[in-house]
């Protein structure tokens, strides 16, 4: 029993793929947060834009 606790405790299979998942994870909020940040500040300016033009 103790043997089999400690195998499974060194075992890192599926480590990696935990750490792609996390990876992407990470990657999807930033570009979620960034492209929030800008969408906002280029409606902004098209909402210049359209008022200039009336």
């Amino acid at each position: 029993m103790i043997r089999q606790l400690k195998n499974f405790l060194r075992d890192e299979s599926g480590a990696t793929a935990i750490e792609y998942g996390l990876i992407a994870a990470l990657i999807s909020v930033v570009a979620i947060a960034t492209l929030t940040t800008v969408g906002t500040k280029i409606n902004s300016k098209f909402i210049a834009v359209s008022n200039g033009l009336n």
